[in-house]
């Protein structure tokens, strides 16, 4: 894999990003049509409307399922860098560092990493900041 940095370290997953979303849409925007041609034929109202009902569920189904596995990898994050930060200094990470801060910090080498985990805390640099102070970057191919 080529090297990460700030400038392309996002990932994106096609089959999800470019397959499924978009045919979710479509499935929700063809099922709104559908239900809005179908609201004066009373025959064929009540399966419009389970239609439209069905594909804005999968749709829901599909970006819940992706939010929940970006919850698991943040929490498994905040635990990896806490004891990455633990074994360099025999201390946690500062509490006052958010979850999204600890995300950027785990780009950072482990050269950098405390002193810039300080900085985070102390004057509360955000995530996009955060990686863009990192100089080595410590590549993350794992994460979807």
């Amino acid at each position: 894999m080529s090297d990460q940095n700030y400038s392309h370290h996002t990932r994106l997953f096609p089959p999800f990003h470019f397959v499924l979303l978009p045919a979710l849409l479509a499935g929700v925007i063809g099922s709104s049509v559908n239900l809005r041609h179908s609201l004066g034929d009373s025959q064929r109202l009540y399966s419009a409307s389970l239609l439209v009902l069905v594909t804005v569920g999968l749709l829901l189904v599909a970006l819940f399922a992706r939010m929940f596995a970006l919850k698991a990898q943040d929490r498994a994050i905040r635990a990896e860098e806490n004891l990455r930060h633990f074994v360099m200094t025999g201390k946690l990470l500062d509490p006052k560092l958010t979850i999204r801060q600890i995300i950027g910090l785990r780009f950072a080498s482990d050269a950098e990493f405390v002193a810039l985990a300080q900085k985070a805390a102390a004057s509360g640099l955000s995530e996009k900041e955060i990686k863009k102070a990192v100089t080595k970057w410590k590549a993350d191919h794992d994460r979807v």
